[in-house]
């Protein structure tokens, strides 16, 4: 089932040691019991129908070498809640694997489970839909309807209606047919197979970039679960991308509405993973409904001009992840509107409410509530604002208007809990911890998370509440789970480890800057949280962009400097890794001379020499030549804001003059490179549309030019992130051998 039997990764080298090899085998076979640790991804809970207690499902994924996939399994239990202080998880013995599933939904009911498989060539697409004791039914969608089902957690929506006999969800749109090409003639969308023709290309289009490579149209879909029978949902102009589709509560008649996301992209798509900053607004659509003989709801065939798209969120520039409210009265979504305005990646989120026209009558909508605004300054330890990546299908507590979150609360992340209607927001999980929280799903009014740190693997949490509303206080229990469970050198080893939180003041900071700025400033054992970091207010994020390579280098070497002076790390052993920006930040600081400007006394002082700071880097994908970039990435916009600041974002245009051009490469890691001394090594994605690899490739060049000690590993199949198994494994494999090699 995993590779945690198998021998240990080698890699054949002719130049290695007999003591070598060994150091090799023994960090080869350390990193994969590190590599076996499971990840809980999701969860539900369902009523037992009995009273007695609740049963859940646990979706965890791990990491198969030998195979290259992470693989999908699903694990049960039992929960008991014997007393106010205990709780007891039954878990089943083994988890079962759920090959080949790329989504999983259970109906509001619980009652059914509809697993989704798209395939990995041009066969069907597989919906199954199951009941607690068997496979009830199983529909192939030929991809002449439509392709792949969207599960990646953006555009990703699959939604059941009320009564579970409608699923709506995302998927590619069919492709267009190609041309056919025959000695003598050209047939368009021809699909006869002659041995005289062959298939050309037909026109380009856009996709959405890193990690949507030949995604260019995400769909509206609904399928009717008794027949089967699957329509496209009309009246969606082609030019919006649709995602994050949910029903709408059911009005009255046999009209219905669904609610998606949709990102407009009339001229080019920009990369959008990652990327918070591009426009989106929500709408709603009209599914016309029919009762069947058998008095269940069935899709009517409707004229897209029966059924026109309403833009409900006009006023602001960023609405997604849309949740209705238990009663169905009003709308909650989040936004980016910080992100769009600024055009930063990720910027402070806001949370907002519409209240919902249940007569279906959209003249009449109010205007856009504001419930958590953004947070542009956060003193001390308070609120810093909201910065969410995700939200619970269902995150509504029974009072009906309380609903929790995970977001990013200084250099942690937490559970917080809203009241949309009044606006209060309190902190849930405990204070002094400095673990990160991760909220999994709800069990009635109880909460399942998972917890961890830089030295604890994930741990499942029980949290309930303690006391009387807005008197009480939330309490949380440790779950025993074999999903924690680690080999007993990888636990030695973590419990050898400590880490803190620590404040660092900024050197250099002008004095017309807030506290909050100087104060978001953390050092956390060996990953920096500088100004531009979220979680500490939208003054100190925006504080960052057009100051790249010069604010956050300062930022680093000034924690580094605080801990070698508080007697926390050896100067003769500091290293240096990053990935993307991180790997822009690492390629600056192994070849900056750095000066810092004091406002106090109108001059700069010498700070230090940094490339004889670091006797080793690494560098995963990192951006090294902004110049270079702006013409091959999907995110040209992002070379203009991070050069020029928020301005930036208006001055974007796809042919930069030679001003611009000059901006970049001073804004850039490779201006400084004749100054490079550190051995550096270098792992590329050869897939990569976000920092495509000639970034890299020709920094290493330039370095090995100039005889400074260089490595090179170009993965083929990988993009951005460097995830598959297989790479990540030698990636961070090397990385620690080319450390310990430097740091003896």
């Amino acid at each position: 089932m995993d590779a945690s039997k198998a021998a240990p990764a080698k890699q054949v080298s002719s130049v290695l040691d007999a003591t070598a090899e060994e150091e090799y085998a023994s960090l080869s076979k350390l990193l994969q019991d590190f590599t076996n640790i499971s990840s809980i991804d999701k969860a539900w809970t369902f009523n037992s129908g009995n009273g007695n207690g609740t049963q859940a499902m646990f979706s965890i994924s791990q990491p198969n070498l030998l195979a290259n996939k992470r693989k999908k399994f699903m694990l049960s239990t039992v929960i008991s809640k014997e007393n106010e202080n205990s709780v007891t998880f039954q878990w089943a013995p083994f988890p079962v694997e759920m090959t080949g599933a790329s989504a999983v939904v259970p109906s509001p009911s619980g009652s059914k489970l509809l697993v989704v498989r798209n395939p990995e060539n041009e066969s069907p697409i597989q919906f199954e839909l199951w009941s607690q004791s068997q496979l009830e039914k199983e529909f192939h969608v030929p991809q002449t309807v439509h392709g792949s089902v969207y599960a990646d957690g953006w555009f990703e929506g699959i939604s059941w209606n009320s009564d579970e006999t409608l699923i709506a969800y995302v998927a590619e749109e069919p492709s267009p047919s190609k041309p056919t090409f025959s000695l003598g003639s050209t047939k368009g969308g021809s699909s006869d197979k002659d041995c005289n023709s062959w298939k050309g290309q037909g026109d380009w289009e856009e996709d959405w970039g890193e990690t949507y490579a030949g995604k260019r149209q995400p769909s509206l879909f609904v399928i009717n679960i008794n027949s089967g029978e699957v329509q496209a949902v009309k009246g969606i102009p082609k030019s919006l991308s649709v995602g994050q589709v949910v029903w709408a509560p059911l009005n009255e008649g046999l009209h219905q509405y669904l609610v998606f996301v949709g990102w407009s992209s009339e001229t080019r798509k920009l990369g959008i993973k990652y990327c918070y900053n591009r426009p989106c607004a929500l709408y709603a659509v009209r599914v016309s409904l029919y009762k069947s003989e058998a008095s269940e709801l069935e899709l009517k065939e409707s004229s897209s001009e029966d059924l026109p798209v309403v833009n409900l969120t006009e006023s602001i520039s960023s609405a997604f992840f849309p949740r209705f409210s238990p009663d169905g009265k009003f709308l909650v979504f989040l936004s980016a509107k910080s992100s769009v305005d600024s055009g930063a990646h990720s910027a402070t989120d806001s949370l907002h409410r519409i209240d919902w026209p249940t007569d279906g009558n959209f003249s009449s909508l109010e205007k856009i509530v504001d419930v958590i605004p953004v947070v542009q300054c956060a003193e001390g330890d308070c609120f810093p604002g909201l910065y969410s990546s995700s939200i619970l299908s269902n995150p509504w507590l029974s009072d009906g208007c309380t609903m929790l979150l995970s977001s990013i609360w200084g250099s942690s992340q937490v559970i917080i809990s809203v009241n949309v209607s009044s606006g209060e927001l309190l902190r849930i999980t405990p204070a002094e911890s400095n673990f990160s929280w991760s909220l999994l799903t709800l069990d009635g009014d109880n909460i399942i998370a998972v917890s961890s740190s830089p030295v604890d693997v994930p741990q499942v949490k029980y949290g309930y509440f303690v006391g009387k509303a807005n008197k009480g206080t939330w309490s949380w229990l440790n779950v025993s789970s074999p999903i924690s469970r680690c080999p007993e050198k990888v636990k030695s080893l973590l419990s050898s480890r400590q880490f803190s939180i620590m404040k660092i003041p900024v050197k250099g900071v002008s004095a017309n800057l807030t506290k909050g700025i100087t104060s978001c400033f953390w050092f956390v054992e060996d990953l920096v949280y500088l100004r531009g970091s979220l979680g500490f207010g939208e003054e100190a994020l925006q504080s960052l962009p057009g100051k790249v390579g010069s604010q956050d280098v300062n930022d680093v070497l000034t924690a580094i400097d605080h801990v070698i002076d508080m007697g926390l790390a050896n100067p003769s052993k500091v290293t240096v890794v990053g990935g993307s920006h991180g790997g822009f930040l690492t390629t600056h600081l192994i070849g900056q001379v750095w000066y810092f400007y004091c406002c106090v006394t109108d001059a700069f002082y010498f700070h230090l020499h940094a490339p004889d700071k670091f006797v080793a880097a690494a560098a995963r994908n990192p951006l090294c030549n902004l110049a270079l970039m702006v013409g091959t990435t999907d995110i040209p916009d992002w070379c203009y804001v991070e050069s020029y600041g928020s301005k930036g974002k208006d001055s974007f245009t796809e042919s930069p003059s030679v001003e611009d051009l000059t901006r970049f490469h001073s804004k850039s890691p490779i201006s400084h490179i004749s100054k490079v001394k550190t051995p550096t090594i270098f792992l590329l994605g050869a897939q990569d549309l976000r920092v495509p690899v000639s970034n890299g490739l020709q920094y290493a060049r330039a370095l090995r030019e100039k005889g400074v000690e260089t490595k090179v590993i170009v993965f083929p199949n990988d993009v951005h992130g460097i995830e598959r198994p297989q790479s990540d494994f030698e990636s961070f494999l090397n990385i620690g051998l080319w450390f310990k090699k430097y740091c003896k």
